[in-house]
């Protein structure tokens, strides 16, 4: 086979075929542990990745996130905010998501660029509006692909396949248990 998008295609086909096989190995926990800082600020740091009930300990690198507010919310803006970390890891899944799923057709992508945006009404957290949510309420996505061997409506095809593939962007339309406890 061959390497499309930087993705090997052969590795793709043999990782789709082993969770065929075995379904528990499509079960996979990411983890991340925080610490505050102070004012509006948290540094974290990835932890063990879970797969099929086993740790993969081939992944030792920790990678370093920070996050914090723009002085008009309160923070020092030292960081990235929570509410830009979220479209970024939207657009992170879609990538991925859009470059192993053109790789399995066969569509070799020449380049592709998001652009995200998402809305948030800061009574809900403020506790202005108790009935209003202090959540996201609209994150738009605007897609640009490159892909000069390709048909439009491939390519809107395709993108409607990353849409109901995206790990991320079913957690952001489907209701997710979220349980917090108190250690």
């Amino acid at each position: 086979m061959s390497v499309i998008n930087d993705i090997d295609v052969q590795a793709l086909q043999t990782n789709t075929a082993a969770v065929r096989a075995n379904p528990q190995l499509g079960q996979a926990t990411f983890s991340v542990n925080g610490s505050w800082r102070g004012g509006c600020r948290l540094t974290a740091q990835t932890g063990a990745l879970t797969q099929g009930r086993e740790q993969d300990d081939t992944r030792i690198a920790r990678y370093v996130m920070s996050g914090d507010e723009p002085t008009t919310l309160l923070g020092t803006d030292s960081a990235v905010s929570p509410a830009e970390y979220l479209p970024q890891a939207l657009a992170g899944c879609y990538t991925v998501t859009l470059a192993a799923q053109a790789a399995a057709q066969g569509i070799e992508l020449k380049d592709s660029r998001l652009e995200l945006e998402g809305d948030v009404d800061l009574r809900g957290f403020l506790g202005i509006d108790p009935s209003g949510r202090p959540g996201l309420q609209q994150v738009r996505v605007r897609l640009h692909v490159d892909a000069p061997d390709t048909f439009r409506e491939q390519l809107e095809a395709l993108i409607s396949l990353v849409e109901s593939r995206s790990p991320i962007r079913d957690t952001l339309v489907s209701p997710v248990d979220v349980v917090t406890t108190l250690a």
